[in-house]
């Protein structure tokens, strides 16, 4: 059974809405888009990231398939090209558009929690807020790799919130880079 890591682009204050660009998230009048970019800090190696697949949701999978497939020059685009992407969405239908994309219907943490048993690697989701409230709040996320950028924000949406419940993590690794963002490792405590 793999592991569900959760790697989310935040602010100090927590904010983690719209980090890649203006026009990404407007919803609720957000207008702080692309606050991530001048930071260019990443978390995983990319022999990290190919030993591992993708757990998207709807939007976050439609955002990435915009852009990424169409990219060159960067290696990222080969690595989320070439990786077992799952989504989760009970309004996109079969067959996805990007290669390596599986659909998964259904109740999310039923469908995840289904998914984590029957995989032996791990489920990387990158940001897909609504899915990972989700899969936090029916504690199916066993680490959490926060990029934790200077700046505050003051609104956007938030990876934590005030309805949920408390929890502890266990710090297990820490990183800086130049740019002043702190890479925190933190497992969920059992």
């Amino acid at each position: 059974m793999g592991k569900i890591i959760a790697f989310e682009l935040l602010t100090l204050d927590g904010v983690m809405q719209a980090p890649g660009r203006p026009d990404e998230d407007q919803r609720d009048g957000f207008t702080h888009g692309g606050w991530a970019v001048p930071y260019a800090a990443m978390g995983a190696s990319e022999q990290d990231r190919a030993h591992t697949s993708l757990l998207l949701g709807r939007r976050t999978y439609e955002d990435f398939y915009a852009g990424w497939p169409k990219r060159t020059g960067d290696p990222t685009t080969a690595v989320l090209n070439a990786a077992q992407k799952y989504v989760v969405s009970n309004t996109l239908s079969e067959p996805l558009p990007w290669d390596n994309s599986t659909l998964l219907k259904g109740e999310a943490t039923e469908t995840v929690a289904r998914l984590k048993k029957e995989l032996d690697r791990d489920l990387v989701v990158l940001g897909s807020r609504a899915l990972v409230r989700s899969l936090l709040r029916s504690n199916l996320i066993d680490v959490y790799v926060l990029s934790i950028h200077p700046l505050t924000l003051g609104t956007g949406s938030h990876l934590f919130t005030a309805e949920d419940t408390s929890r502890a993590l266990r710090l297990v690794d820490v990183k800086s880079t130049p740019s002043g963002v702190l890479i925190a490792t933190y497992l969920a405590a059992e």
